[in-house]
């Protein structure tokens, strides 16, 4: 059976990069983007760096500009998905609009988490689309404190945002270290060291108890006793994939959207993205990865399964991700666990430069550069080639 229609439910970087990839594998017929904004795709990472100092526009960050059918491109935006049914091959939007496809990619990401029992409050806020940023941006021009909830990418990358406007700014995290998911204890702790040198209050190890003020956020209560005042208060405990669409759609849903290895999850349905929890042949594991890397590699996977069946083979895929803090630019491949060997080469941390290798079982299973751009990018095709942890540490030291 011909692809006829093929709709694309979420216009953001996944929901785009698919897109592009039916194009170029050679696909001629109807496209129709479904995107919940009512703007063309634009990128994300900008929102808690650049675009929130006010550097940058929304006409910089947009990946594309052209609107209406382009090329048989029907962007449909400012529209919702609100149900499936798989086996009808028939989309539900939220004003009651049916859809019938040949083919669909599930792009819809995920949503930032809110905290659990926060009251609603003026100047609190999520950082995760572009309306965020905005409303986020127009309340700092106001601000004078910050305190900002999580010491992840996100909280962490608006903490040195909002430090570089001039900013007070404090930082609560409930484990001992910041980014201890992503770089581990020790390289965690490196970070804290340098954001409590540019003046951030930076508190590990602590609860959240509440949230002070009435109607408008004055601070928090934390779980040690003390209080921290603020004007603005950012949460970044992370995201929860956007499933609830798809509940009774005859997809299998658990913390995504459940895939086999090549990102199909039914007959001419794929996922990818943030969304997108697929069998990992590297791992043996369904694997549900929120970078911007993953989006754009696994959604040119996805639109070449829905083309060309289970020939386009498995996805493989080592993480990568990176992030801008302070003078700091961190990149990271593969996985970091803590009790990991670890090795640091070609520089070190006291300079604010170098290549830190991570080993379980004998293999290098992860790599963090700092300022190392080249080599980090050689030690992720290392970590996909399943090198020895001896050989890594050979090459890191130059042996």
């Amino acid at each position: 059976m011909s692809l006829e229609t093929i709709a694309v439910v979420g216009s953001s970087l996944a929901g785009l990069r698919a897109i592009e990839a039916l194009r170029r594998e050679g696909y001629g017929g109807r496209i129709v983007a479904i995107g919940e904004e009512p703007v063309m795709p634009y990128d994300r990472p900008p929102l808690s760096k650049q675009f929130l100092k006010g550097e940058w526009d929304a006409e910089k960050i947009a990946l594309r500009h052209d609107v209406g059918d382009d090329e048989g491109i029907e962007w449909w935006l400012g529209r919702k998905a609100e149900a499936l049914d798989a086996k009808a091959k028939r989309l539900t939007l939220d004003a009651g609009e049916t859809l019938d496809f040949d083919g669909l990619v599930i792009a819809t990401g995920a949503r930032a988490r809110a905290f659990p029992g926060a009251p609603d409050l003026d100047g609190c806020f999520l950082l995760r689309n572009l309306a965020d940023a905005e409303a986020l941006r127009t309340a700092l021009d106001d601000a004078s404190r910050v305190a900002v909830i999580g010491a992840g990418f996100i909280g962490m990358e608006v903490a040195a945002t909002c430090r570089e406007r001039g900013l007070e700014v404090s930082v609560v995290e409930f484990l001992e270290t910041p980014l201890v998911r992503g770089l581990g204890t020790k390289l965690g702790e490196y970070v804290a060291g340098v954001f409590r040198g540019h003046g951030v209050d930076l508190r590990c190890g602590v609860g959240v108890e509440g949230f002070l003020g009435d109607g408008r956020v004055s601070g928090l209560a934390l779980a040690d006793g003390s209080q921290i005042e603020a004007d603005v208060v950012v949460v970044g405990i992370g995201v929860t994939p956007n499933t609830e669409w798809l509940e009774g759609s005859g997809l299998e849903i658990d913390n995504g959207v459940v895939c086999d290895e090549t990102c199909a999850a039914a007959q001419d349905i794929v996922a990818a993205g943030d969304v997108a929890r697929w069998l990992d042949p590297r791992s043996g594991v369904h694997t549900r990865v929120e970078h911007w890397t993953n989006a754009v590699e696994q959604s040119v996977h996805a639109a070449k399964r829905l083309l060309h069946g289970p020939e386009a083979g498995p996805f493989v895929h080592v993480p990568y991700v990176w992030s801008d803090q302070f003078e700091l630019r961190i990149q990271i491949a593969g996985e970091v666990r803590d009790g990991d060997e670890m090795e640091v080469g070609l520089g070190s941390l006291e300079e604010g430069r170098c290549l830190v290798a991570f080993g379980r079982e004998g293999k290098l299973t992860g790599a963090v550069g700092i300022k190392r751009a080249r080599q980090l990018n050689e030690f992720r095709d290392l970590i996909g080639e399943d090198t020895s942890w001896d050989d890594a540490v050979a090459k890191l030291r130059g042996d």
